[in-house]
């Protein structure tokens, strides 16, 4: 059983969706943050914060932020249309 003839499926963006690249950014700084608040937390920098453990809380939130990202990316994925035509498609040479 061949597909020849028959239109190609649509397929979900995946890794491509913009927003699980922004999941990703955002979930590896909040690591980063909330190890730094953690292991590198000082009583100096508790007094700059009025004793606030800043980066652990900003990372905690991070990390929140890139699981509703990706959680969003995953209940709604992006469906990508291989049919579609691109705009400016008609000017490029073929096999471009």
């Amino acid at each position: 059983m061949s597909n020849t003839g028959q239109q190609p499926r649509a397929h979900r963006a995946g890794a491509f969706d913009v927003r699980n690249v922004i999941a990703g950014l955002i979930g590896f700084y909040g690591v980063v943050l909330v190890l730094m608040g953690l292991f590198s937390d000082s009583p100096d920098d508790r007094a700059k914060t009025g004793d606030f453990n800043a980066n652990l809380w900003v990372g905690i939130a991070m990390l929140v932020f890139a699981a509703a990202f990706a959680l969003w990316s995953r209940l709604r994925p992006v469906v990508v249309d291989p049919g579609a035509d691109v705009a400016g498609d008609e000017d490029r040479p073929v096999g471009h």
